[in-house]
């Protein structure tokens, strides 16, 4: 079966190809806000870029996964991609709470917590702290955005887990696991 066609009839690789989108789409975003827009992120920002870094490759290998059938090893990456994205979203969840003021975020990047009284900071560089939104979008700012956006992905992923755990039983079982 070709490639456009397992795409088109397995979930599972629908998920992988939607979760490897999402990370390019992600990361980009990310770097247009900040080079191109001029918005600088703080501490907690660049935090949450590192799980968005991590799954541009896992992506990729989870497409080419779905590309060859590999059915359990797709199952392995999207139940992997599940966790690293519901990791994002608590990172996401946590910076938004620390912008709203729900809880205390860390003295090093908070108008609460800078000590100035130990060392002054580098003024050479623009402080960018945590606990400021710069930008928000329909009522959340970007680590809002983040939490949702890797919740909904973390549970697509556990769906096309779930699904490619059902194709891999078919394939050993002998049966046609490409059912979407």
């Amino acid at each position: 079966m070709g490639e456009m066609t397992t795409f088109r009839r397995d979930a599972a690789a629908r998920a992988a190809l939607l979760v490897f989108i999402a990370a390019l789409l992600m990361v980009a975003g990310a770097l247009f806000i900040e080079h191109v827009l001029g918005y600088q992120p703080c501490e907690l920002c660049f935090l949450q870029r590192k799980p968005w870094y991590g799954l541009v490759p896992l992506g990729f290998v989870l497409v080419l996964f779905a590309a060859k059938g590999e059915h359990g090893l797709l199952r392995a990456g999207l139940a992997l991609a599940a966790v690293v994205l519901m990791v994002s979203a608590g990172l996401g969840a946590w910076h938004a709470g620390i912008e709203w003021k729900w809880w205390a975020g860390p003295a090093s990047c908070t108008s609460t917590g800078m000590d100035f009284s130990v060392a002054l900071p580098d003024l050479s560089k623009r402080v960018v702290l945590c606990d400021e939104a710069p930008l928000r979008i329909l009522g959340l700012s970007l680590a809002g955005w983040n939490a949702v956006i890797s919740t909904a992905l973390a549970l697509l992923a556990l769906y096309g887990a779930l699904r490619a755990g059902r194709n891999a039983r078919h394939d050993a079982s002998g049966q046609n696991g490409q059912n979407g």
